[in-house]
């Protein structure tokens, strides 16, 4: 043991000096493992909106885009197609929508915020298959119906409001994701809204 007296200045600096380092290096560390918590970029993109130009699709005409992974299905319907949604409603499991396959503002008749517009998911509710769009040529399939979906796998069929035929392995309608117009040629799929 020293006799020499004890420095307490230099003590006290010594101290505080070791201090900061320490938590410098303490925030050098929790940063990087703060950050590594947060979604990559690929994964915000993932479940990020998806928009769609509506106004260049022609009458009758389905575009297909991606959102979550999963085909969406956009169609422009003609007045011919919305004038039949009536005509084969007691052939439908669910013809009123009472299944929440939809947000609460597409639960009408067309499944739509448009009449026009039909945006529906493009997976088959029974297995995940991706259903066929048939224009004109849908009554090999249901009689006196010309336009619907029609899952090839195992013969769930659809009509143009995705809502899903009696007798097939299908139990529910088609989803119909959230989505909104911010303008009138520009469709929203993954946000929920109203017409622009």
């Amino acid at each position: 043991m020293s006799n020499a007296p004890v420095n307490n200045g230099r003590r006290r600096f010594l101290t505080a000096a070791t201090s900061v380092v320490g938590g410098i290096g303490v925030v050098g560390v929790a940063v990087p493992f703060i950050g590594s918590w947060n979604p990559s970029a690929r994964a915000k993109a993932a479940g990020a909106p998806v928009e769609v130009n509506v106004s260049k699709i022609e009458p009758g005409q389905l575009i297909r885009a991606e959102w979550r992974g999963k085909p969406v299905y956009v169609v422009r319907r003609t007045e011919e197609i919305l004038s039949g949604l009536s005509t084969h409603n007691d052939q439908l499991k669910d013809p009123q929508s009472e299944v929440p396959q939809q947000p609460a503002y597409a639960t009408n008749a067309y499944r739509s915020i448009k009449p026009d517009i039909l945006v529906a998911l493009g997976v088959c509710t029974h297995l995940g298959c991706a259903p066929t769009h048939h224009k004109g040529d849908f009554e090999q399939h249901v009689a006196g119906v010309k336009n619907g979906f029609f899952c090839p796998c195992h013969g769930s069929k659809f009509d143009m409001a995705g809502r899903v035929f009696q007798s097939v392995p299908a139990p529910t309608n088609l989803m119909v994701p959230e989505h909104s117009f911010p303008t009138e040629d520009i469709l929203l799929i993954g946000v929920s809204g109203g017409e622009a």
